[in-house]
């Protein structure tokens, strides 16, 4: 595994409070000096970090969005390494949160993944499992 993925799959910290999720966005843009890589998974990993620009204008869509879609009281979708010091924060996406809060195997990817680190594709890197590739095959084999 790269150091990218190691660090992924390490321990996060979750922004459970919606006040916890301002007090990381405004830890993010202190720290912002173009030094972030802003991930869409699924698409191509960036080779480039985001500008300054770009991470706040990310910031305040995706927070208006977790807002807008994430019917609850409290956030607890995004998680940080680190919330004080944060090297990568994991987004998750509030229309396919599957057991992203809980304990799973297979747990859901993110929607999008901030990191200090350059990226790697993540589904490539963690493929579904085999009885899913096998369900997929059977419904087109006939």
């Amino acid at each position: 595994m790269s150091t990218y993925t190691e660090q992924f799959k390490g321990n996060f910290k979750s922004a459970l409070r919606w006040h916890d999720l301002d007090a990381l966005w405004a830890t993010l843009r202190s720290m912002n000096q173009g030094q972030w890589f802003v991930y869409h998974v699924g698409d191509t990993p960036p080779t480039e970090t985001a500008s300054e620009e770009t991470l706040d204008h990310f910031i305040d869509e995706v927070d208006q969005l977790l807002h807008e879609e994430h019917e609850h009281d409290y956030c607890g979708i995004v998680y940080a390494d680190d919330l004080k010091q944060p090297s990568m924060i994991k987004i998750f996406d509030p229309n396919n949160l599957g057991v992203s809060c809980g304990y799973s195997d297979n747990p859901p990817l993110p929607g999008w993944v901030l990191s200090l680190t350059s990226p790697q594709d993540l589904p490539q890197a963690f493929p579904p499992p085999g009885n899913r590739k096998r369900w997929w095959k059977n419904i087109f084999s006939s």
